[in-house]
């Protein structure tokens, strides 16, 4: 896992932390459904657009976005969310493969016997394999090295509202919260002397302190 430490642009717009994990998990979820619709389509072979699985396609995407949802769930509890870039990639590869497959089981009657493993493998495969180009195309560009820039996600969402969502540091403080308390600072209690700090001699009386 990468550091706890929060490296955001402060630049970027961050959006509250509630937000920013319904955003990521609407995003994992919606990218899931999507390349297992296409995957499911393109899994049916060449056609007419009026031969091609539609209904078929739009249940396995609402099992796979209701899969991901559930797995994306899991890691959030288990706080393996902050990761760095090919971790995580990995984990959404695998992600991807098992709520496609999962989807494909729960979309009829499952039995291991009569159950077209081989279709549904071809479909898992093919949105894995649209995972992998999503992420890949996500990244931010790579440094000059040729190393994955830190901060770096397989995430489409802005890099602020991403790390918002997935770091478990707690948030920097606000300025309001690093303020002295109202009359602690600039004021000196009825009655004690004073002093003038930063003058030549060092240090003296204030005035009308008495001395």
């Amino acid at each position: 896992m990468i550091s706890e430490t929060r490296n955001v642009d402060p630049m970027a717009e961050v959006v509250p932390k509630w937000r920013a994990v319904v955003l990521d998990f609407v995003e994992r979820a919606g990218w899931s459904a999507g390349q297992v619709f296409f995957a499911t389509l393109l899994a049916g072979g060449v056609g007419s657009v009026i031969d091609l699985p539609w209904k078929y396609s739009l249940t396995l995407a609402v099992s796979a976005f209701v899969s991901s949802v559930i797995l994306t769930a899991v890691q959030y509890l288990s706080k393996l969310t902050n990761l760095a870039f090919w971790p995580d990639l990995l984990t959404r590869l695998s992600k991807t493969f098992l709520a496609s497959l999962s989807g494909s089981m729960v979309a009829g009657v499952f039995d291991i016997t009569t159950f077209d493993w081989e279709s549904a493998l071809n479909v898992a495969f093919l949105a894995t394999v649209a995972s992998l180009a999503k992420g890949l195309l996500a990244r931010e560009p790579a440094a000059a090295n040729g190393q994955v820039p830190p901060g770096a996600s397989p995430s489409t969402l802005p890099m602020g509202t991403y790390r918002e969502a997935v770091d478990h540091a707690p948030p920097p403080p606000t300025v309001a919260a690093t303020n002295p308390p109202d009359g602690a600072a600039g004021s000196v209690p009825d009655g004690q002397a004073g002093v003038v700090l930063g003058e030549a001699g060092g240090a003296r009386p204030a005035a009308g302190d008495p001395a």
